[in-house]
């Protein structure tokens, strides 16, 4: 695939992840969001079709409420949305289970999904993996995604740990992982990014890990 069709999809970019129980930790959202609106201008510059996905749990829900405000776009986001964008509102982790999200891309000849926003360790890992299923590419940006620090009965992690053992994991098979920039420079050029293989990267961790 040396011209891919892309699309750029927004994961979930609301306000629930800027402050509370779910506030992203790594990368910060500081960093993680100019990031996002970078990709979001590169993308509408080259006509890559844009999907804005919001995350609803139903009224009255301790997070996700879609009454609260807490629910909208972050200002960053909303003040470039444009009617053009593919709105989605899903209540799962991948933004394709209860959606038209995979009808909408096979309808627009779509095979690429590019995916930013938030969180690394639930919805950024559930669509990429799930994508491999449909027989979507998948491509997740690293310093434009961000995860949260997890602590529970079967152990606990800092936010940074499970983002860069995550963008590892799903660069080994589920998705060509890199900066923002990069792709940028992949989208001018109208070239796919680079990937890994499970057996490639499984050969070089064992080199680095072992003997």
């Amino acid at each position: 695939m040396s011209d891919p069709r892309r699309a750029l999809v927004l994961v979930d970019v609301q306000q629930e992840y800027f402050s509370g129980p779910l506030e992203i930790r790594h990368p910060s959202p500081a960093d993680s969001l100019p990031r996002i609106t970078a990709a979001i201008d590169a993308a509408t510059s080259a006509d890559v079709p844009v999907v804005v996905v919001q995350h609803a749990l139903g009224d009255g829900a301790p997070v996700f409420d879609p009454t609260s405000p807490r629910f909208a776009l972050h200002p960053e986001v909303e003040q470039r949305r444009t009617s053009a964008w593919k709105a989605v509102t899903k209540s799962h982790g991948s933004a394709y289970v209860g959606t038209d999200l995979l009808s909408w891309l096979r309808e627009n000849a779509i095979d690429t999904v590019t995916l930013v926003g938030y969180m690394t360790n639930n919805c950024i890992l559930a669509t990429a993996a799930e994508s491999e299923a449909h027989g979507i590419a998948a491509e997740v940006l690293s310093d434009a995604t961000g995860a949260i620090s997890i602590a529970n009965e079967a152990g606990s992690v800092d936010a940074e740990t499970v983002h860069t053992t995550l963008m590892a994991l799903l660069h080994s098979n589920f998705a060509a992982v890199a900066r923002t920039d990069a792709w940028i420079s992949a989208v001018q050029d109208g070239r796919e990014l680079a990937g890994s293989d499970l057996v490639t990267s499984a050969t070089s961790g064992a080199e680095q890990f072992t003997g």
